[in-house]
């Protein structure tokens, strides 16, 4: 979709669809009635989620007008669901050009016309995408193919432009996200993982480095080498570099976990949804999507992005409860059960990120089922060692509306992944499943400030959202690429 800003007036706009905000007041719709030549808008309040479709007789273009609710609680989120129901009636219309003007706010709100325009953007562009690579069925695109932003100022449009070219980059990154969590495990293993991840290094240029199962055996990654025992595909230890120029400003290491497809090994699960367990390696495309909107913006920031990828599978070969691996760093954990992998190959990768030096070190895994129970599909759970940057990832999830909550560490939970043959034991029972593996990941860090997100539950999604499909979700592309362009060592 081709996306611009336009200095115009509502009469002169030529769109086949132009959609149009209005905050739940008297003045917005009488302004709205005015515009158009249309008697008052009496079947249409402006409260949110609240839509009109009108076909005015003196303008050519249909005209779809979504309600923004009470402008004194207008958020960026609100504009962003706002303006999916703007592209989707666009898309149902069949419409090739939209144009969506630019909402009046109150001067007193603090919101930036770049936030604005972004937000508008990020609305639109997710709210189109489909995972339909495999349908072989001859497919029309139905999509907009151009989006005006239209400005009635003409000091607003430098800033609009900044907000377009940050959403556009935020929007490639998570649909690249998107791409790789619905791929099919045929398609994404572990070795096709590491390809695209290349790919994508040769062509925003930043560095990457890449460990076969060789390799990795000889470093002691025997997390990940374990996990992978029982695959025919050989696992990747993937490590990207952007920004080497920019140390000096700190450095943030990107940790994923790259599952590309998670059977619970011998403790294997039940065979309902199993197919769902593609998109065990969320936490790489995430990773993975960050690096593609970080390296588009041009952030002047040092990020290391670290994945260990493995598929868990059930063989003659394959780890069993009761072995001992022994990890990276020198310690050990005993596998009380096969389907804790991915807390096994995070262990590996959470030490090796320390010959880097970070400042900060982001892990993120679909970890837990515990944490889906907890917290449902609406937050991503959050547990670490700095109150500092938690406090830094919530502001950023508020802004991005990929909302963490910090769940506690408390050293009472240890006890339940207490080993009497090991340094820790890879499960902790029924309880507090989610803070128990954040427990056993902390046993591995270096010494740097450390933050763990499970994404269990907002990266694979059973239901749509107005701008998120069902399936893989791409969170955590826009909530780290806000956090990294914010913060300061």
């Amino acid at each position: 979709m081709n996306i611009t800003a336009a200095l115009s007036t509502l009469s002169s706009v030529q769109s086949e669809v132009i959609g149009i905000y209005a905050f739940q007041t008297e003045k917005d719709l009488k302004t709205i009635s005015k515009e158009l030549s249309l008697p008052p808008l009496k079947d249409f309040s402006g409260k949110d989620n609240e839509s009109l479709l009108l076909y005015p007789a003196l303008h050519r273009s249909r005209v779809f007008i979504v309600g923004l609710g009470d402008e004194k609680k207008f958020t960026l989120e609100k504009l962003r669901r706002a303006s999916a129901a703007i592209a989707k009636k666009a898309q149902s219309l069949k419409a090739k050009s939209v144009s969506i003007l630019f909402p009046a706010l109150d001067i007193s709100n603090p919101t930036t016309p770049e936030e604005i325009s972004t937000a508008i953007v990020e609305g639109c562009l997710l709210s189109l995408y489909k995972f339909d690579k495999y349908i072989t069925k001859e497919k029309k695109n139905k999509n907009p193919q151009s989006l005006s932003i239209v400005s009635l100022s003409k000091v607003h449009i430098p800033k609009i432009n900044a907000g377009i070219d940050r959403g556009i980059a935020l929007c490639v990154g998570t649909i690249h996200a998107r791409n790789l969590e619905n791929a099919p495990s045929n398609e994404i293993y572990p070795e096709t993982l590491a390809k695209d991840a290349r790919q994508l290094a040769k062509s925003k240029r930043f560095s990457i480095t890449i460990f076969d199962k060789r390799k990795i055996k000889s470093l002691g990654m025997g997390g990940v080498i374990g996990v992978s025992k029982g695959s025919i595909n050989d696992p990747r230890f993937i490590i990207m570099e952007y920004g080497s120029s920019y140390k000096k400003n700190g450095t943030v290491a990107l940790v994923g976990k790259g599952v590309t497809f998670d059977s619970g090994g011998i403790s294997i699960k039940p065979s309902a949804n199993m197919g769902e367990m593609k998109m065990d390696m969320s936490g790489a495309a995430a990773v993975i999507g960050t690096f593609h909107s970080v390296a588009a913006l041009k952030l002047k920031k040092h990020v290391i992005g670290i994945i260990p990828s493995v598929e868990n599978m059930p063989s003659g070969s394959a780890i069993k409860p009761g072995d001992i691996i022994k990890h990276f760093n020198g310690k050990t954990s005993e596998v009380d059960n096969t389907d804790a992998e991915g807390r096994l190959i995070l262990a590996d990768a959470l030490s090796y990120v320390s010959k880097y030096k970070p400042d900060i070190v982001i892990d993120l895994a679909t970890l837990t089922g515990a944490c889906v129970v907890a917290l449902g599909a609406h937050a991503t759970g959050m547990m670490g060692n700095d109150q500092k940057t938690m406090q830094e990832l919530t502001q950023a999830g508020e802004k991005t509306y990929e909302r963490v909550w910090q769940l506690p560490l408390f050293e009472e939970y240890e006890k339940q992944i207490h080993s009497d043959v090991a340094d820790v034991k890879n499960v902790g029972g029924r309880w507090a499943g989610a803070i128990t593996a954040g427990l056993f990941l902390k046993n591995f860090i270096g010494n740097y400030k450390w933050v763990h997100l499970d994404i269990a539950g907002t990266a694979i999604l059973e239901e749509s959202k107005e701008y998120i499909p069902r399936g893989g979700s791409g969170v955590g592309v826009r909530l780290l690429t806000e956090f990294i362009a914010n913060w300061k060592k």
